[in-house]
């Protein structure tokens, strides 16, 4: 059970999206303030329920994990400023730490949990490729888990349309060899989002996460 009020935030970036300025956010600042610290309470009392299974987590605080709702635009066509969206990202040592870790983004309409290789290098690619060639049997038993299917259903990402070079397009594992974006994504709708049972949703969702993350540092890292 959760005593956060996550509406109070969805609420919020759906009337940032539609005025995504910053005479408006201006204007709303208090909102801002009270939806980000909702968010920042709810992030920490995740993080609390993650340390039960996932080491590295004492001591860490909701801020070290949430990323900026403020935009980079120096190099983006987009100039709207502010993220429609609130994302945390819980590791050993906060979201800078490079590990591997638990991904949220909260935003109306798209909430998703998540963790894996996004923005993957060309060498993490190559180990995580190496370590699938050398042990097929370990990643397929892992991602064919009945409560791994159940809360992903597969792996997602970028894909090759051939046999990455070097690798047998017979493969037992061809099509995770495919992926140039390795992670394992669950949508949540809005209303299981406010719903009073979405803490526990989340931290078991994280909890049947946790063999690919531990997977991912062991291939990966």
């Amino acid at each position: 059970m959760s005593s956060f009020d996550l509406k109070v935030v969805l609420d919020f970036l759906s009337d940032l999206s539609l005025n995504n300025d910053r005479v408006w956010f201006a204007e709303h600042k208090a909102d801002y303030e009270k939806a980000r610290l909702i968010f920042e309470g709810f992030v920490d009392e995740v993080i609390l329920r993650l340390s039960a299974f996932q080491d590295g987590l004492a001591g860490l605080q909701a801020k070290e994990c949430i990323m900026r709702i403020y935009r980079d635009m120096r190099f983006s066509r987009d100039k709207t400023p502010y993220n429609t969206w609130m994302t945390s990202v819980i590791a050993p040592g906060g979201r800078k730490s490079g590990r591997f870790g638990y991904g949220l983004r909260l935003t109306p309409g798209g909430t998703m949990a998540g963790g894996g290789l996004w923005e993957a290098k060309s060498e993490q690619v190559a180990a995580f490729r190496r370590a699938v060639d050398r042990d097929p049997k370990a990643i397929l038993a892992l991602t064919r888990s009945s409560q791994f299917l159940r809360t992903f259903g597969s792996l997602q990402g970028e894909k090759l349309s051939k046999a990455p070079q070097g690798y047998a397009s017979n493969h037992p594992a061809i099509e995770i060899l495919k992926l140039k974006q390795v992670h394992a994504v669950r949508a949540f709708p809005d209303e299981a989002v406010c719903a009073p049972d979405f803490t526990d949703a989340l931290v078991e969702t994280f909890r049947v996460m946790k063999p690919f993350l531990d997977y991912l540092d062991r291939a990966v890292s």
